[in-house]
């Protein structure tokens, strides 16, 4: 059996994936934008930070199965820096991540008119699908679609809800909600293309449309490990003379429910807790400061060092109104934080309620200081919430993730 996969950046689970599927000896290549070679001299005379951001483009395959396609990829990640924004403009951008998604699709299309590879299967995701699955079908290839968030009509009528809902907060939406009626039907295409749809988790697959018939494999991403090396006496030990530090991670917009979070901490009114924002502006500062004074700011920044501010942290909250899979929520679990989450985080799994946090429903202010309040009022048993967190992240596996998904495209393509 073999197996073409396509991905832009190849993100983290993507690289879970092309490792089960290569594992499982179905891979028979990877079509991405940049690949970096560990090896190469030129990366090792680069700076530390440099050197680091391009390592995160190396993949564990070997080199023959890597096929790069940069040159657009290489213009988004520079000339924005030089002043020329318009590049990269929401679809509409020569440089747009829509134009490299179509791009990298096109040559995988290309890739495939002579089949020379003899392949079963093209694995492709979200908006980067459509011409490689029209070329596949007319080889009579199967087409396995990834989609890690909701379908875009969920997606889309959630996002208008809270646009009327909260129209101050409209801005911080995102693409979903300004998405053209042509990247919406490319994305409805894909989806009828596609023989089997792969997701994170339920909430995915329950907002796929009710006529689906098509094979669905479900396999939840992947917990990081928890660095052995900490103290754990310190790391467990939570003090109970600060205030309850509270940790939002994310981009800052009302997909991910900070404005309700913001609404809640208001009601609280309470010195004994601290909100934490970690992520990136989608609206000027000056409009978060204005929707809420007193929060403490945390810019985005390198892997580890997030990891490094949850453990100064007690609670985890991102009351989601739309996600596929929050990678964010295992993350914070595994350094042991227990979480306030709504379903639409795609973390009900999670929860083990009142052990491993708390389950709320979306657009619930009152309802997420409720869960605030209990933890003030019960910090003596934090530490051992944050420990079942941490042991229930455990459960879940990088090579977990990508094996369920390589038996299932095994069980399915026999």
């Amino acid at each position: 059996m073999k197996i073409t996969l396509s991905h832009p950046t190849g993100n983290r689970n993507v690289r879970a994936v092309i490792t089960g599927l290569d594992k499982a000896e179905m891979l028979s290549g990877f079509n991405t934008t940049l690949a970096a070679n560990p090896d190469a001299l030129w990366i090792k005379l680069l700076p530390q930070k440099i050197r680091t951001e391009w390592l995160r483009r190396s993949y564990a395959l070997p080199k023959a199965k890597i096929h790069t396609r940069p040159l657009l990829e290489l213009a988004r990640m520079t000339v924005p820096k030089l002043g020329y924004t318009d590049s990269v403009k929401h679809e509409k951008g020569w440089a747009s991540i829509d134009a490299i998604y179509r791009d990298l699709d096109k040559s995988t299309a290309k890739q495939l008119v002579t089949n020379k590879f003899k392949l079963d299967a093209v694995y492709a995701y979200e908006d980067g699908a459509l011409e490689t699955f029209k070329q596949a079908k007319k080889l009579g290839i199967k087409c396995i679609y990834d989609l890690p968030i909701a379908y875009w009509k969920t997606v889309k009528q959630l996002m208008t809800q809270e646009a009327d809902r909260l129209p101050t907060w409209a801005a911080t939406l995102g693409g979903g909600i300004n998405d053209s009626d042509a990247k919406l039907e490319r994305k409805t295409e894909e989806f009828e293309l596609a023989d089997v749809v792969v997701g994170p988790g339920s909430f995915v697959m329950d907002s796929l449309p009710w006529y689906s018939n098509k094979k669905l494999i479900v396999s939840p991403f992947g917990s990081p490990e928890f660095d052995k090396t900490l103290n754990g006496n310190l790391y467990n030990l939570k003090p109970t003379h600060k205030p309850l530090r509270v940790l939002f991670a994310g981009s800052m917009g009302q997909r991910k429910g900070l404005a309700d979070l913001f609404a809640a901490i208001k009601k609280l009114n309470s010195k004994n807790v601290e909100l934490v924002v970690m992520g990136s502006l989608l609206a000027p500062a000056e409009f978060y400061r204005s929707e809420l004074t007193d929060f403490t700011y945390e810019a985005g920044r390198p892997h580890q060092q997030v990891l490094e501010l949850m453990r100064t942290c007690d609670v985890f909250c991102l009351p989601s109104i739309v996600e596929g899979r929050a990678l964010v929520m295992q993350e914070a679990m595994s350094q042991g934080l227990p979480l306030i989450i709504t379903p639409n985080t795609g973390g009900a799994d999670l929860i083990d309620e009142g052990e491993t946090g708390f389950l709320i429903p979306t657009c619930s202010p009152e309802i997420i200081a409720e869960k605030i309040s209990w933890f003030l009022d019960n910090r003596n048993i934090l530490s051992e919430m944050g420990q079942k967190a941490k042991e229930k992240a455990a459960c879940y596996t990088w090579d977990a993730y990508g094996d369920n998904i390589a038996q299932g495209l095994t069980q399915y393509l026999k």
